[in-house]
């Protein structure tokens, strides 16, 4: 069952008067928020049968800090939006189609608002605007303007030690940007995290792929290496020096990783390849090899969807 988030159309002069705000918002975090009007968009939540839990797999003991349990959407060519539920066996379940309307939208990235191990809604970027959609809420946040600075973001999980889950944002020049998150779709200002991730073609992370409790993030570089940035927790400096996890991963055009899809206790990756079939890498909680070998979980037909989230 879909909780469902559709938008109310409000007046032509309502509309305005969100514009104009709008316009002098920057890409800051501002704490100011505002119900904007966004008509015709819609989406909904696709329901999993699994809360978040911990787990021991291959013998590693994972620390009291529970993996995420979501679905995987994905938003077609034409704005229209899908969400596949795991089916609790390592696969997910048939499609079900959760929303329309997002064809001008270039990120969108789901988020665990209230910490109970799903996602809560999600925060998307659409021209300039970074806005963030409760499941439950009939009407967007807007978090501030000037967001097509960037050409990368994610929300991979609490990366900074505070109480929330937070927001990377990676700019054209290559510089990769934290954004604290206090809960309700709003952000702090942002931290530098450093520069050179221009060097990567995806990066993806949702939750703690090592067992100490700490969220982690993997980085796929242009010569098809994936990197591991073990979290700290520390806003100021968010990840540990990058090891290497292996190469080969050009075969694939997106990686997403939106929870644990096997329902072990430990987050894991999806990756797509160029023909469009879908592959699960199982978390093993080990930092040396946090993935196990691929499972195919999908044929081809995936490449349908150009943002997978």
């Amino acid at each position: 069952m879909a909780k469902s988030s559709g938008l109310n159309t409000r007046r032509a002069a309502a509309r305005f008067t969100v514009a104009a705000v709008t316009a002098a918002l920057v890409a800051t975090g501002t704490s100011t928020a505002f119900a904007v009007d966004a008509p015709g968009r819609s989406a909904s939540q696709v329901s999993t049968d699994a809360k978040a839990s911990g787990a021991t797999q291959y013998g590693v003991k994972v620390q009291s800090k529970k993996a995420q349990v979501n679905a995987l959407y994905g938003m077609d060519g034409n704005g229209n939006l899908s969400g596949y539920a795991p089916d609790g066996k390592g696969g997910l379940g048939p499609r079900q189609p959760t929303g329309s309307g997002w064809q001008d939208t270039r990120f969108i990235t789901q988020v665990d608002q209230n910490l109970n191990g799903e996602s809560d809604g999600i925060w998307d970027v659409t021209g300039s605007q970074l806005r963030y959609r409760d499941w439950s809420s009939t009407s967007p946040v807007l978090v501030g303007g000037g967001w097509n600075i960037y050409n990368r973001l994610l929300s991979a999980g609490n990366l900074g030690g505070a109480a929330y889950e937070d927001l990377l944002a990676r700019d054209g020049s290559g510089v990769l940007w934290l954004y604290l998150g206090y809960g309700n779709g709003k952000l702090t200002s942002r931290y530098k995290v450093g520069g050179g991730w221009n060097a990567y073609t995806d990066i993806a992370g949702k939750g703690d792929l090592t067992g100490d409790g700490k969220d982690d993030i993997v980085a796929k570089d242009t010569s098809g290496v994936l990197w591991l940035y073990k979290g700290t927790g520390n806003s100021k400096a968010p990840f540990a020096a990058r090891t290497r996890i292996g190469s080969g991963w050009n075969a694939y055009n997106a990686l997403i990783s939106v929870g644990d899809i096997n329902y072990d206790g430990i987050t894991d990756l999806i990756a797509r390849d160029k023909s469009g079939a879908l592959w699960l890498y199982k978390g093993t909680g080990k930092a040396a090899a946090p993935y196990a070998p691929k499972v195919k979980i999908g044929n081809s037909g995936w490449n349908t969807y150009r943002i997978l989230y």
